[in-house]
């Protein structure tokens, strides 16, 4: 039995349900992290760090090994952040009331964000450190 592909336009008409529902996809996405932005105050230290690292490791010249690195570790406090806020807000919405099961689910979700966040401390003075030491001691003069 011969089977016609579908023409050109069958094809473009078929995709536009695609990028619609991935448009919706980012929005909500996007939604969450100006959520997370908006009501927990440690996503602002990250943000703010998040940027200063980046602008630091563009003027250091970092290689591109280095800074992926630096962007993976980022990207790991900054999921970490998302979900602790997430199952902080299904925690609450399951239970209104205080519940030492709900406090154990809080307390680990924050955990997880200290967790990544003392190992990005780790890596970036592994990364950042040395060049940037360098770089002071050539202006002192050392």
């Amino acid at each position: 039995m011969l089977r016609l592909r579908p023409s050109a336009t069958a094809q473009h008409h078929n995709m536009k349900p695609f990028f619609s529902s991935r448009s919706r996809s980012f929005g909500y996405a996007f939604r969450g992290w100006w959520y997370v932005l908006r009501t927990q105050r440690n996503a602002w230290i990250h943000a703010i760090v998040s940027t200063a690292v980046i602008i630091l490791s563009l003027w250091l010249e970092l290689p591109a090994r280095d800074l992926a690195v630096l962007l993976v570790t980022i990207a790991l406090v900054w999921s970490a952040e998302l979900v602790n806020t997430a199952i902080e807000a299904v925690v609450d919405l399951a239970s209104p009331m205080q519940h030492p099961l709900a406090a154990v689910g809080k307390d680990v979700g924050a955990a997880a964000v200290l967790i990544a966040a003392l190992a990005s401390v780790g890596v970036g003075l592994l990364i950042l450190g040395p060049p940037l030491w360098e770089r002071i001691s050539i202006w002192l003069g050392s």
